[in-house]
């Protein structure tokens, strides 16, 4: 009887370890997401990429930007270089810093107001060096005059190397960040080819924004152009329209008749209760973000009316793409 007992007691022991052990085994939050990963706005990142940010110089209440930077770091706090750059390539600074597990929200009004354009942020060290720091995440609410408004991710480059980025230093004057893929020494690659799916038809109220930028130049002085970008338009049977459009460091136009030029027309190529689709590059070598709005004002009266944003799709990578940023200690 005795052994009985202390067979059952030992029984009892070894079952309330391995629950105890289960247990510990699923609150373990897992595996860090891997930073070779190429960039998304789901993941986290050292550099992040704002598609898009606006604000109406004195009416902050109809058009503007409300843009988010969380540091997801437990431990360590962070220094962010942010650069606003406008479509006409000009570029403006400042820095930000974070706590652990800090998050923040600005407002374009308050930091660049009346300018539109894309953001960039780049943790950094104590000497404004880029540095690895897999650990910021973002995002933004954007609301125009026009009507368009929706929730943009933030697209979010891992660093692929340790520490501060090699030959940086406090007398550095500028740096070259390269969107490579190349571990020890670069970041995710930069989209090549770019897509939109599933074009709503204008015939049917749609009004969809297409935004696209050019990643790559010298922040230090102005930010590169798009040049002339390449692109088709399909339509519903798999029929594929070329057109050419030409942009600065941001293109941004609304999907019509005269944009993009094709034959046939846009809302011929899309008529009412079809979709369609685009992809679109540059036969340069270079890099491009970018994304989407639709507004449609029968949104409660139409049962297939929709309004929102996201950003494109990337198809291809190009691992030539680099900026290069100026170098000074953060002022927070």
């Amino acid at each position: 009887m005795k052994t009985s007992r202390k067979l059952a007691h030992a029984l009892l022991a070894s079952l309330a370890l391995l629950l105890l052990t289960s247990a510990a085994l699923a609150a373990d939050p897992g595996l860090a997401y891997p930073r070779d990963a190429e960039l998304s706005d789901q993941k986290v990142g050292s550099i992040l990429f704002f598609n898009f940010y606006t604000s109406g110089a004195t009416s902050g209440n109809v058009q503007n930007t409300s843009f988010s930077i969380t540091n997801t770091s437990s431990t360590s706090p962070a220094f962010v270089h942010l650069f606003f750059v406008s479509e006409g390539c000009q570029v403006a600074d400042r820095f930000v810093c974070f706590t652990a597990k800090q998050t923040s929200t600005f407002l374009a009004s308050d930091l660049d107001p009346g300018v539109s354009g894309y953001i960039i942020a780049i943790a950094v060290d104590f000497d404004g060096c880029p540095t690895s720091f897999n650990f910021l995440m973002g995002d933004e609410f954007i609301k125009l005059a026009t009507g368009h408004h929706g929730n943009l991710g933030a697209e979010a480059f891992s660093a692929l190397y340790n520490g501060s980025l090699a030959g940086c230093d406090a007398n550095s004057v500028t740096a070259i960040i390269d969107f490579n893929g190349v571990a020890g020494i670069g970041y995710n690659q930069v989209p090549r080819v770019l897509a939109l799916s599933s074009i709503p038809s204008r015939a049917d109220g749609n009004d969809t924004l297409l935004i696209v930028n050019r990643v790559g130049g010298n922040l230090a002085i102005g930010a590169a152009t798009l040049g002339t970008l390449f692109g088709r338009l399909y339509d519903d049977a798999e029929n594929a329209y070329s057109f050419s459009v030409t942009g600065s460091c941001q293109l941004r136009n609304v999907l019509s008749n005269s944009f993009p030029r094709t034959t046939p027309r846009f809302e011929e190529a899309i008529p009412a209760g079809f979709t369609g689709w685009m992809d679109i590059f540059s036969f340069s070598e270079i890099g491009i973000l970018g994304a989407v709005m639709n507004f449609n004002p029968n949104l409660s009266s139409a049962k297939g009316a929709f309004v929102g944003a996201h950003n494109l799709h990337k198809l291809t990578l190009q691992p030539t793409a680099q900026y290069i940023v100026p170098i000074f200690a953060p002022s927070c």
